[in-house]
């Protein structure tokens, strides 16, 4: 017989939920992330769904308009370029290359953001300062200028794009862990933690750490942004990504010789990434918009 209950419990929501429950709330939000999931799948499978190969050409199907054309066809279903070559097949084989590399460059540099800043933001006085001016001094060169420069001296290459994106986007972990640590570090809760007898690798473990996760996240987001389009930039310019690559930067750059005869060779890779960015800013603005209550 199952028990009674007499009294009227109220459930208290975790705070994951919570933030889960405002996150779904917003529609633009579950839609770039659902888009995200997908770019996900793509970047991990995208080769093994793709129709042709991506240096596969077809003399027979020169600059082939997309299927909703009256000249198009189904086999190419977004068309192809001046070289008979698959523009859906690239698109998918491409993902990993502009999307996957995104995110393995953001882990690496948050690992190296989290660890310095974390380490940097622990410290006080003059060190603390000398830090602080140098990374302002960092942030204040864009990003994508950054790597160019780091290009420029390694040469061009999607291996020394990794690197040249990667320490573009570090000080920017950097300075948001330092700042987060930094004022966290002036909370009332902190100072108890002092007082009841905690070292410093406890309180920034148990204390600052799960308070600064929030910043983090969102970091994250707007760094795989802006890793897309320093990726997708360099291989426009010729830097990253080098031809036959099916890099999507790259396609829009090959596809330019073509611009008024088959722009399809130019828009539909510069829309792939229009719609990764603007989906992973949308997951971005979710986060920002559901974890603000839980900052307050």
């Amino acid at each position: 017989m199952p028990q009674i209950k007499i009294y009227q419990e109220d459930h208290i929501p975790s705070p994951m939920s919570r933030i889960w429950s405002a996150f779904t709330d917003n529609p633009f939000a579950f839609a770039g992330l659902w888009a995200v999931c997908c770019l996900l799948l793509l970047a991990l499978f995208g080769p093994l769904i793709a129709p042709y190969s991506a240096e596969h050409q077809d003399p027979l199907a020169l600059l082939l308009a997309p299927s909703w054309e009256p000249t198009g066809t189904v086999e190419h279903f977004l068309g192809t370029d001046d070289l008979g070559r698959d523009i859906f097949s690239r698109l998918l084989h491409g993902a990993h290359l502009t999307f996957g590399m995104a995110l393995a460059i953001v882990i690496t540099a948050l690992l190296l953001g989290f660890i310095i800043g974390s380490i940097s933001g622990m410290m006080k006085g003059l060190k603390s300062s000398i830090l602080s001016h140098l990374l302002d001094a960092l942030l204040s060169i864009p990003s994508l200028l950054m790597a160019i420069l780091v290009v420029a001296v390694t040469g061009p290459g999607l291996g020394n794009v990794f690197w040249a994106v990667g320490i573009a986007l570090t000080p920017q972990f950097v300075r948001a862990i330092h700042q987060a640590v930094h004022e966290e570090l002036q909370k009332e809760y902190v100072t108890a933690a002092k007082l009841d007898g905690a070292n410093s690798l406890q309180i920034f473990w148990y204390v600052i750490l799960p308070n600064i996760m929030d910043t983090m996240i969102i970091q994250t987001t707007l760094g795989i942004s802006a890793a897309i389009l320093d990726i997708a930039a360099l291989g426009f310019l010729n830097l990253g990504a080098q031809a036959p690559s099916p890099e999507w930067g790259a396609m829009v750059s090959q596809g330019l010789d073509n611009l008024l005869t088959a722009p399809w060779t130019v828009t539909i890779p510069g829309v792939a990434i229009l719609c990764s960015v603007l989906a992973i800013n949308l997951v971005g603005d979710g986060l920002r918009s559901a974890l603000s209550p839980i900052r307050s």
